[in-house]
């Protein structure tokens, strides 16, 4: 009887671009979104990446935007993201990518720890197998990092984030690139010193991280202490676990001498190694990323909006999920990463109501709009302010999915303070069969 009272959600702006109609949002940044969404024509699921003109320019990123997008265009590997077209319209860039499902090798490890060496080795090739071919594309990523590397549904290794990447055209007179970038634990010691560095050298050493956290299940080289770990760095002052196999130790300490001829012909690397069969000879056009850059109106893609009740359809609610995997979105427990989902039969504005008050008492302010909110901890943590972003999805008339995300800040500390929120959402989460119980919280 409860039930049919319950509202449903009000309408919602659901746009088209293109051939392309959005989705739910699954990323958000300083002045972008990513959207997932459908190409209508062949039904692929896609992940658009939507630029603010305005903030872009603001900010001063056009040319490091519009290089990372040319970058992107140059490779066309199986273990880099693929970019599919590049769009604009009078105010936003959006830039088209392939949907992965995964989710960041970054959580496989914080969740699981540490590798068996077998499955260690087969993501260091195919990471090494990627990187080498950008290389070989006049392309250095300068970040490679675990939260640079995704998974897709098959378990395959994705390279993404090229937004410090550098080209060939950038090196200097003396052959080196210049600018200092990456994240400080994976970074090589020569872009530390600030002398020059090669970019191709700078990616292969984050590689060797890499592989040593795949192994170890934690970082080489760790400090609070910024100059203590550029010290490290810098000194090579790291010691490989027991369980490390002789192999493995050997082509890891060759990090500071790296060099992806010699990675490739190493005896522990060349185990079991089946380079990807693809075909990159292909022709590569920059005409639409000026095109989407500029303000000519006969070139920018239309835009259109409907109105449609907020809704999470099936393939979506599948897709958050890896192997097809339902269990976990519908038991009320902790998932380790970096964002949370649960279930409920309770009226979206009651969902959002409750997780505000329970969010408050933790200190947290809060911003409402529809069925969206963000809750942000004034207090600065490890990485700055925690900033959670909530949205409610409809998946049936008196079903539920919440999402929690941190937006900004520490991980850990996220989830911290989900463990602490949980505790006082137990009559909104979906209970199951004989569980549920007519209280007027629960159908």
């Amino acid at each position: 009887m409860y039930r049919a009272k319950r509202a449903a959600l009000s309408p919602k702006v659901k746009r088209r671009v293109g051939k392309y109609e959005l989705g739910r949002t699954i990323g958000e940044g300083t002045f972008a979104k990513v959207r997932f969404a459908k190409n209508t024509e062949t039904m692929e699921p896609v992940a658009i990446k939507i630029l603010d003109k305005e903030k872009v320019q603001k900010l001063r990123l056009v040319e490091q935007i519009r290089r990372e997008i040319c970058t992107m265009k140059l490779i066309k590997h199986p273990n880099v993201v693929r970019l599919h077209e590049v769009m604009g319209s009078k105010a936003r860039i959006f830039i088209v990518l392939e949907y992965i499902t995964g989710g960041e090798l970054f959580d496989t490890i914080y969740t699981n720890g540490r590798l068996k060496e077998e499955e260690a080795r087969k993501y260091f090739q195919q990471l090494i197998n990627a990187v080498d071919y950008c290389h070989s594309r006049g392309v250095y990523h300068r970040d490679l990092k675990l939260e640079n590397l995704l998974l897709d549904a098959a378990g395959n290794l994705k390279v993404s984030d090229f937004g410090l990447s550098a080209l060939t055209e950038q090196v200097k007179a003396d052959g080196l690139l210049h600018t200092t970038c990456g994240t400080p634990n994976y970074v090589a010691p020569e872009v530390i010193e600030d002398r020059g560095y090669d970019g191709a050298a700078a990616d292969i050493w984050s590689c060797g991280v890499i592989l040593f956290i795949l192994l170890a299940g934690f970082l080489p080289f760790e400090d609070e202490n910024i100059i203590a770990l550029y010290k490290k760095i810098s000194e090579a002052q790291f010691t490989c676990p027991s369980w490390f196999s002789t192999g493995a130790k050997k082509l890891i300490t060759r990090i500071l001498d790296p060099n992806p001829a010699t990675i490739l012909e190493d005896p522990w690397f060349k185990k079991g190694f089946k380079p990807p069969v693809f075909d990159d000879k292909y022709e590569t056009s920059f005409d639409d990323v000026y095109a989407a850059f500029g303000d000519s109106e006969d070139q920018h893609v239309k835009e259109e909006t409907e109105h449609k009740p907020t809704s999470m359809n099936a393939f979506e609610l599948i897709s958050l999920n890896q192997g097809l995997n339902l269990d976990n979105l519908f038991e009320a427990k902790e998932e380790h990463k970096r964002e949370t989902r649960f279930t409920s039969q309770c009226p979206p504005k009651e969902i959002i109501s409750k997780i505000a008050e329970a969010a408050r008492p933790l200190g947290f302010d809060i911003q409402k709009k529809n069925y969206k909110m963000r809750m942000e901890n004034p207090k600065a943590g490890r990485k700055g302010n925690l900033n959670v972003a909530t949205e409610v999805f409809q998946v049936a008339p008196s079903l539920h999915v919440v999402e929690l995300k941190k937006a900004k800040g520490d991980t850990l500390e996220f989830q911290m303070f989900y463990r602490s929120l949980s505790t006082q959402l137990k009559d909104v989460v979906w209970k199951c069969g004989g569980e549920v119980e007519d209280n007027g919280t629960a159908a």
